[in-house]
């Protein structure tokens, strides 16, 4: 396999000349195997980029987040079909449909009526989550809960968190690493609360297709303050957070710093389906399709009208299932796989594994333009070309 080298002195001189980092690991039940690392991880010290770099992974963060929520479920401390009303201790709602409860299970499968409203998913410290649930632009009031309607959204996500923060009495980030990263044994963490030392010092810098710094130009310090705020100091007093008050702090829809040999590892976890981590049931009902595309239901901004998003789960995205219309053969070989896709700050992610088989791949390729062409698939050229690669 072939690498695009610049000169370390023409780097040097021009570090915009470096290749956008990209790595792929590829697993199967038993073992982890780096299979393509190239670019560099930080253009400033040219430094090259490994499997053991932690990167932000974007969405795949949803896939991590309800596993926290499938082993508070093996607790018995969560329900999947209870209001979450009834955790949050206010009553969540719809304004168009009043009568119709929002569950768990249609927050995690993106069937709770919530949309994004641009990035009113972003919610400061200084805010509440019950206050940014008041504005209008965040409800599909065309749409029930429940009602068989898929709306990709970020926003379900931080309600997911105040959730389990409430039953948990755990800030989200704690949590996560007490219930899925610690068990795991991963050097992962959310915003960059609880990773060692040594992964702050290896984090990858996230830059825009144009080349300017996206995220993650830490120099090798965590940040001051982990979460968004409005003040303009670089800290704050996380401290006073009444926790379930903002579940959207700890990013539990794309915040997760991990390396692409860790997120193998979750997907060993995956392809052995759970055995050790979840029980038999929770798993099941983890990656079930909760949702079919039918050529009918979804928005087009969302992913549904393009082919991308056709069968999905709790948080597990399913691809090459087959389906009118549908576009998600990422690998073309006709092979059902799970897993879940990435998108933010010009990075393309994914961890797919083939339930049968136990085979997978994780990947990140950075650096890719918000109007990237697709290729063959509703996936970018960008994405299919790493997985071509590995092969």
């Amino acid at each position: 396999m072939k690498r695009f080298l610049v000169p370390l002195l023409a780097l040097a001189a021009n570090p915009a000349l470096a290749a956008p980092a990209t790595v792929a690991v590829s697993f199967d039940r038993q073992q982890v195997r780096p299979v393509l690392a190239e670019g560099v991880a930080d253009k400033a010290s040219s430094r090259a980029v490994t499997a053991d770099d932690p990167v932000r992974i974007a969405s795949i963060s949803k896939l991590v987040t309800a596993l926290g929520v499938m082993r508070l479920v093996d607790e018995g401390k969560l329900d999947l079909d209870r209001d979450v009303s009834d955790y949050l201790g206010w009553e969540l709602r719809n304004p168009a449909w009043p009568d119709k409860p929002i569950t768990l299970r249609l927050l995690l499968s993106h069937q709770s009526s919530l949309v994004d409203g641009g990035e009113l998913y972003i919610v400061p410290l200084e805010e509440t989550l019950r206050r940014r649930l008041g504005d209008p632009r965040v409800w599909d009031t065309a749409h029930a809960p429940g009602s068989g309607w898929f709306h990709y959204t970020n926003l379900n996500f931080p309600v997911v968190a105040s959730v389990m923060e409430r039953v948990s009495g755990e800030r989200l980030d704690r949590l996560m690493t007490r219930l899925v990263l610690k068990p795991l044994k991963l050097d992962a963490c959310y915003n960059w609360s609880g990773c060692s030392p040594v992964a702050v010092s290896r984090a990858v810098v996230l830059y825009r297709s144009t080349g300017e710094v996206a995220k993650d130009d830490l120099k090798g310090k965590v940040p001051g303050c982990l979460v968004t705020t409005r003040a303009i100091a670089d800290a704050c007093d996380l401290a006073l957070y009444p926790l379930g008050s903002n579940g959207a702090l700890f990013s539990p829809q794309g915040g997760l710093r991990i390396s692409m040999r860790d997120l193998a590892k979750i997907g060993q976890m995956l392809a052995r389906q759970g055995k050790g981590f979840l029980k038999p049931a929770s798993f099941a009902e983890l990656v079930k399709p909760q949702w079919r595309f039918d050529g009918g239901n979804g928005l087009g901004e969302d992913g549904t009208a393009s082919g991308f998003f056709c069968a999905y789960g709790l948080a597990v995205q399913t691809i090459e299932s087959g389906g009118a219309r549908c576009r998600d053969a990422l690998f073309g070989d006709g092979t059902a796989r799970l897993g879940h896709s990435g998108d933010a700050y010009g990075l393309k992610s994914g961890l797919w594994w083939d339930p049968v088989s136990g085979k997978g791949i994780a990947y990140f390729t950075t650096e890719v333009a918000p109007d990237a062409p697709t290729g063959r698939t509703a996936f970018t050229q960008a994405e299919e070309t790493v997985v071509e690669r590995t092969r």
